[in-house]
């Protein structure tokens, strides 16, 4: 399997690249009226990114990885922009993005391994769980003797989970210097703001106290900080510290009426809100 889209020189690339995956997004979750449009959408820059400026990628896929940048989506149900950003890096084509969560389906709601599919390499969707694997998949590598990092998304809301603390203690206190672990705050979760939910408090200091590196990136759907930011967490590893990313985006981001709420974490737009919603992301790089 060779990738079909390669590293990309410019900032203008990567824009017309989002606007296609929030297309993708929206068209995959309308279709089967089942899916999660809001942290998706708001996370669609960052994970463009990484996929195509930031992570050190092999042509083909392989579930050791060994030589190659490593990403873990532990919030596994924002599995719609997952899967959008593979087909369009080249792992599976685009056009199987059409059987979002259909029966015998390879993408399915959260991401799985037994399916098969390229890019994929753990399931994911119970929450607080991808910290533990990424740290394991990041000591590994030291073990092998393979210097490529290690990188993981986790949702805000998802550090509600106890698992969680336990692993960022232990990495720190392993010295997992190969990892970046980068945390959405978009504030929301399914049933309301994360401060009225369960107050998280100061996520940085938090991070800080258990002995992390830490840094923020302010908006991260603005792609020119999230190129920034990424590659000021890569110069810091190798330092002795894991490196914590606090990344505040908003949840829906690229589509007016799903932004600023919670109400889109996992709901799907009727014809009417799709047809608006496209018309505020232009067909770019082509509709599967």
């Amino acid at each position: 399997m060779k990738s079909n889209l390669k590293k990309m020189p410019n900032t203008q690339e990567l824009q017309d690249l989002v606007f296609q995956v929030r297309r993708d997004i929206l068209r995959m979750v309308h279709k089967v009226s089942s899916g999660h449009p809001g942290g998706s959408l708001g996370c669609t820059e960052f994970l463009v990114t990484l996929y195509n400026e930031i992570m050190d990628l092999k042509d083909g896929f392989d579930m050791d990885g060994i030589g190659e940048d490593l990403f873990f989506l532990s919030n596994g149900h924002i599995s719609p922009v997952f899967y959008s950003v593979l087909a369009r890096r080249g792992y599976f084509p685009v056009e199987e993005l059409n059987t979002f969560r259909l029966i015998d389906s390879r993408l399915q709601g959260h991401p799985t391994t037994h399916e098969g599919l390229p890019g994929v390499r753990v399931a994911s969707g119970s929450l607080g769980q991808g910290m533990s694997v990424a740290i394991g998949a990041a000591l590994a590598k030291k073990l092998n003797g393979d210097d490529h990092l290690v990188f993981s998304l986790h949702g805000d809301g998802e550090l509600q989970e106890g698992q969680n603390w336990e692993a960022i203690m232990y990495a720190a206190g392993n010295k997992v210097d190969n990892l970046i672990a980068t945390v959405d705050r978009n504030g929301q979760q399914i049933d309301g703001p994360t401060e009225k939910v369960l107050p998280l408090g100061d996520v940085s200091e938090k991070f800080k106290v258990f002995g992390w590196d830490v840094l923020e990136i302010e908006n991260g759907n603005d792609l020119e900080q999230v190129i920034a930011g990424l590659n000021e967490a890569k110069s810091r590893t190798g330092k002795g510290k894991p490196v914590c990313v606090v990344m505040t985006t908003e949840m829906g981001n690229g589509v007016d009426f799903m932004m600023h709420t919670h109400a889109w974490h996992g709901k799907a737009p009727s014809d009417e809100q799709l047809a608006t919603a496209l018309a505020q992301n232009p067909e770019t790089l082509g509709d599967y």
